[in-house]
């Protein structure tokens, strides 16, 4: 049975029982189970917790479709009871535009519509847009024996969907891939090294479908940082024949916590310096990201953390906003729509889609939204009082943005804060001189000012 169909109707029957529809985590479980994939492995692909799926999406999701089907649902019954659901409701419909879809069910275009731009883009969504240079560069890089690549950008600008292809890269050449997002950390654990190193230990052995063993190479006389670099060396990488990627997700949120950032960042490091001379090091291959607005509360005017090759990730250019108009059916072949979206939101990847769907969606029109945007009640409201409220905590940061959006000509700033208000995406430098990097948050921060 197709998929895609079987996925509309089961979304269809839930709204009909007042239920909630399908949510993409959801949605990932169940094209994995279609593929006789382990939860382990539908996780790590999708960059999700195992244990997340495990432990609190499938549970709920089976437990919405037992109430709809009627009979218990679980991950091993789950494909023939919703084949045989969805055959029966199929039998039962009368009209003739369901008939024609389970007859040509590759009509279908589950797929292609657009759905709400929020997080990171799935691996089959067409509305991914390829940064191929940037892409093959890091593909090439994890290739390499004890490789360390640093993706780096402002909140939304698409880490996390480019690391999800990355890591899709890597099982295609057999690689173990284990993808760990620090933000499912506890905050207890955050704020202790030890714990911390254990957490990120366990969580790799089991991810390897390996045993914890931790308190077999924990040695309290040895410390946390050595106990953890024999357990990789002597455990988790003499295990395995092929290379070892390790996705860390977030790890700006490790610098709120300064003694486990003191502790665990060099620790990294050291490992990337083993492999220039211990083999079994250069198995593993360590990908960082993330988001350049912690450098904002840091007192610091540099990133923290420069080893390995930095990806750092910029706003889509004209043709590629041309592209992805393209990808949500926008006929803007002329490129004075590209020009006048760009002019307003200077190609941010987040707001780009954000402007597309809506427009696709007809529920607003270019000009309407050109005129609405810069309102933060509008659809870029969560975008521009997320800075906003950063802002409020940084009153000499506030001041000299202010300077920025209010100049008629470029400024110069003082280096620090030039390198903050880059960090968050908020200006666009150009030698020591600085301009406001689109007309949205020229028009909200002078509104704000006045």
């Amino acid at each position: 049975m197709n998929l895609d169909y079987l996925l509309e109707t089961v979304d269809s029957q839930l709204i009909e029982s007042k239920n909630r529809p399908l949510n993409s985590a959801e949605i990932i479980i169940l094209r994995g189970i279609w593929q006789y994939k382990t939860y382990n492995q539908i996780a790590i692909e999708a960059g999700y917790s195992p244990g997340y799926f495990t432990n609190v999406v499938a549970p709920e999701l089976f437990g919405r479709l037992s109430e709809i089907i009627g009979e218990h649902m679980t991950k091993k019954n789950c494909r023939v009871l919703l084949e045989s659901y969805v055959t029966t409701q199929t039998t039962q419909q009368t009209k003739p535009v369901k008939q024609e879809h389970w007859e040509n069910p590759a009509q279908v275009n589950h797929d292609t519509s657009p759905c709400y731009p929020s997080g990171s883009v799935p691996l089959d969504s067409p509305f991914y847009l390829k940064r191929y240079s940037l892409e093959e560069q890091v593909y090439r890089e994890i290739q390499k024996p004890g490789a360390l690549i640093r993706i780096k950008a402002p909140r939304e600008m698409g880490k996390t969907s480019l690391l999800l292809r990355v890591l899709d890269y890597a099982d295609g050449l057999g690689y173990h891939t284990i993808s760990l997002n620090l933000e499912q950390v506890d905050q207890a654990i955050l704020s202790d090294s030890n714990q911390f190193l254990r957490w990120l230990c366990a969580n790799i052995a089991r991810q390897l479908q390996r045993k914890p063993r931790l308190d077999e190479y924990w040695d309290e006389d040895l410390g946390s940082k050595i106990s953890c670099t024999l357990y990789f060396q002597d455990y988790l990488l003499e295990s395995i024949n092929t290379p070892l990627i390790l996705a860390l997700d977030e790890v700006n949120l490790i610098l709120k916590h300064p003694q486990v950032a003191k502790d665990f960042l060099p620790l990294l490091r050291s490992w990337y310096e083993e492999a220039k001379r211990l083999a079994i090091w250069q198995k593993l291959r360590l990908l960082v990201v993330h988001s350049t607005e912690i450098y904002v509360p840091l007192k610091l005017n540099q990133s923290p953390f420069n080893v390995g090759l930095p990806i750092q990730l910029e706003n889509f250019t004209h043709q590629e906003v041309q592209q992805l108009a393209t990808s949500y059916g926008l006929n803007w072949e002329d490129g004075e729509e590209i020009r006048k979206l760009m002019a307003m939101v200077g190609g941010h990847p987040a707001l780009v889609h954000l402007a597309l769907y809506h427009l696709s969606r007809g529920e607003i029109t270019l000009s309407q939204l050109l005129e609405v945007a810069p309102i933060a009640t509008e659809i870029y409201r969560n975008h521009l009082q997320r800075h906003w409220a950063a802002l409020e905590q940084q009153p000499e940061l506030a001041q000299a943005l202010d300077t920025v959006v209010n100049a008629t000509e470029p400024v110069t700033l003082d280096p620090i804060l030039t390198h903050k208000l880059s960090s968050m995406g908020l200006i666009k430098v150009s030698g020591d001189r600085a301009i406001v990097s689109c007309d949205l948050y020229r028009q909200f921060f002078t509104k704000k000012g006045e």
